[in-house]
């Protein structure tokens, strides 16, 4: 998996800013079903130039389809839109839904792997506990966790192997904080690049998302630089947990 991708929640300029990304050394694409914008992820792919094979791609079943055979059916409908034969990450887009569902989806997808539809499963917006529903049924545990800043999450998935990706790394374009400025004035860096920095050098698959062509560039140039350990506990000090979600945070669901 690349060290950092395009995220691409409701980009109404998806395919230009896949097209940027990949012409400009991103390597990872993250959509999901309810973006509404594969066909628009696999036009980019196409423009780009750069081989299917070399792009890693992943979206996501949403739960209103947790059946086995909803999830079934999504899955291939997104292979069709993708115009590819898979994807290299498929993942369950949250904990929503209830454990038979959240199960009956998962046990999909694993039968989407089987028939090589798709490479990797994941889960998004899970708690320990939903992950362990997974264990505690005999299955294959997930490749992958995208995160809200819990830590505890975090903890659990880095004991068990699981890579965590970090979705809105920048904070949803909150970027006024004192300390951020003012490490971006100390490393001379933009702020969005300071946060990505930080998500990498925590072991994190940063997402960033941006329709601007300078903007998808300047995400990317967080390479050849580090943050300091003394500065690195700063930005870890601005944790607020639960509350300091931007977005959505259903992992507390039962």
């Amino acid at each position: 998996m690349p060290a950092i991708g395009l995220g691409v929640y409701l980009n109404d300029e998806c395919a230009e800013a896949c097209r940027v990304a990949l012409q400009n050394g991103y390597r990872m694409i993250d959509s999901a079903r309810y973006y509404k914008n594969e066909v628009q992820v696999g036009v980019g792919v196409g423009k780009s130039g750069v081989k299917r094979e070399d792009v890693f791609i992943t979206s996501k079943v949403y739960h209103p389809d947790y059946t086995y055979d909803g999830t079934a059916a999504a899955l291939k409908e997104s292979i069709a839109n993708l115009g590819s034969s898979y994807y290299d990450l498929y993942l369950t887009h949250s904990a929503l839904g209830g454990k038979d569902a959240r199960l009956a989806a998962y046990r999909a997808l694993l039968d989407g792997k089987a028939s090589g539809m798709i490479k990797s499963i994941g889960v998004s917006n899970y708690s320990a506990k939903h992950i362990e529903e997974i264990r505690e049924a005999g299955l294959e545990i997930p490749v992958l966790h995208p995160f809200c800043q819990q830590k505890p999450i975090v903890e659990y998935c880095r004991k068990n192997g699981i890579v965590v990706q970090a979705y809105s790394p920048l904070v949803c374009g909150a970027l006024d904080n004192p300390v951020i400025q003012e490490l971006s004035t100390k490393y001379f860096k933009d702020p969005a690049q300071i946060l990505v920095r930080w998500s990498l050098q925590r072991g994190f698959v940063p997402l960033p998302k941006s329709s601007q062509p300078e903007r998808i560039i300047s995400n990317g140039q967080v390479f050849g630089w580090e943050i300091e350990p003394t500065d690195m506990a700063k930005l870890d000090a601005l944790d607020r947990g639960k509350e300091g979600a931007v977005t959505w945070n259903p992992v507390d669901v039962d």
